[in-house]
């Protein structure tokens, strides 16, 4: 049994290197960026006003002052106008300020004289004025290789005169639910039987994280059906995830399945709860990755949490492979066990507290939880403590 740390490091370790390709930016929002992006224009371009109103000199603009409307600038080409004292130039929100003008009035401050402006309220040096450069300049970092892309980063690349970005590829995931006692949802329960929860929630998380292209697959617990199914999944390379069979027992076939289909067996059992018959391997010829989780669905998800969805993010472009948030205790959480335990539950005003049965196959308690929240072996955090927790997805 290996430590969840060193198990997370050789699977981010047999992560491919990402390859880039260029999207654009209408597609680019959830995806993460390849590349560093340096502003190459100011924003804004330069001095503009922010109301309609009137471009003035403030020392003009008192309470009261009559000022000849010399001009009008629309949004637009700048049309080189100028105040000079005692005028005023009409302007819109966006135009470019006139030359001389250091202020400007909002039309609602104002009142209309024929050609002449009446001052209600005067103006303040500067007010109502985007100055160039006030937002963005020039040589200023706007992604990082390895940034989660918004549609707000879309927006101010899209203001640098840029139509696209390197992305990390996602990859393909496969999907694999083992157990003769799965049902697919819809169809009639035999005593016994269960439905398939797993594949579905596994997909949506997987789609959810990024995943490029994702396919279910169920098979039938038998050691020539499970090679068959790893052997052919493996062809599309990217990662494939096994949900079951990765226990002990007689009829858990996932382990010598792997190998007759060619991965490696990197390793197997991690000491975290839940989720420690996990298995992890690569496949020789195409590179697949190979998650083996427990048939158990909360052990299922959260393994996938703590392994498979790194290294999906990593394959992604991600910088970071965990989101996390810091919560406080609203209860002591103790856990005497020999394994670090991830408990499920809920934040309410930045306090966490769990949510419903914390056993591996308590899919309620799962479904109302909004993050994980880990405690070592052996420990009690008390009350009020401050903690770090994974967003659940």
């Amino acid at each position: 049994m290996i430590e969840e740390e060193d198990a997370r490091e050789r699977v981010l370790g047999a992560v491919p290197e990402t390859a880039g390709e260029k999207v654009a930016l209408e597609n680019c929002a959830g995806r993460f960026s390849c590349e560093r992006v340096v502003a190459r224009v100011a924003l804004p371009g330069f001095d503009n006003s922010g109301m309609d109103g009137y471009a003035v000199r403030a020392e003009d603009a008192v309470v009261g002052a009559r000022l000849r409307i010399a001009g009008v600038q629309p949004a637009g080409v700048d049309l080189g106008l100028v105040v000079e004292p005692g005028h005023a130039i009409r302007i819109y929100t966006g135009a470019p300020l006139p030359t001389g003008a250091d202020a400007v009035v909002m039309q609602e401050d104002t009142e209309l004289d024929g050609e002449w402006v009446r001052i209600l309220d005067a103006a303040v040096l500067g007010e109502f004025i985007r100055r160039k450069g006030a937002d963005v300049c020039p040589g200023e970092v706007l992604v990082g290789s390895g940034d989660r892309l918004t549609a707000a980063i879309a927006g101010v690349l899209a203001s640098q005169g840029i139509a696209e970005i390197s992305c990390g590829v996602p990859p393909r995931v496969t999907i694999l639910a083992t157990g003769d006692e799965l049902v697919k949802p819809g169809d009639a329960l035999r005593a016994g039987q269960l439905y398939n929860s797993n594949l579905p929630m596994l997909a949506a998380l997987f789609r959810r994280a990024g995943a490029r292209e994702v396919r279910m697959v169920s098979c039938e617990d038998s050691l020539a059906a499970t090679t068959e199914v790893l052997r052919e999944a493996s062809r599309a390379g990217g990662m494939v995830v096994v949900s079951g069979g990765v226990s002990v027992g007689d009829r858990d076939f996932v382990k010598p399945a792997m190998v007759a289909a060619g991965y490696s067996a990197g390793f197997w059992r991690v000491r975290v709860k839940p989720g420690k018959p996990f298995v992890f391997g690569k496949h020789e010829a195409s590179g697949a990755l190979l998650f083996g989780l427990p048939g158990n669905p909360v052990s299922a998800y959260v393994t996938a949490m703590l392994f498979a969805l790194p290294a999906l993010r990593r394959w992604c472009g991600a910088g970071e492979t965990f989101s996390t948030v810091s919560v406080m205790l609203e209860a002591a959480l103790t856990n005497g066990g020999d394994r670090p335990h991830y408990l499920r539950g809920t934040v309410r005003d930045g306090k966490f507290s769990q949510s419903g049965l914390q056993q591996s196959h308590a899919l309620a308690g799962l479904a109302g939880s909004e993050v994980l929240v880990r405690v070592e072996a052996e420990t009690r955090l008390s009350a009020g403590s401050w903690v770090r927790a994974l967003v659940v997805m």
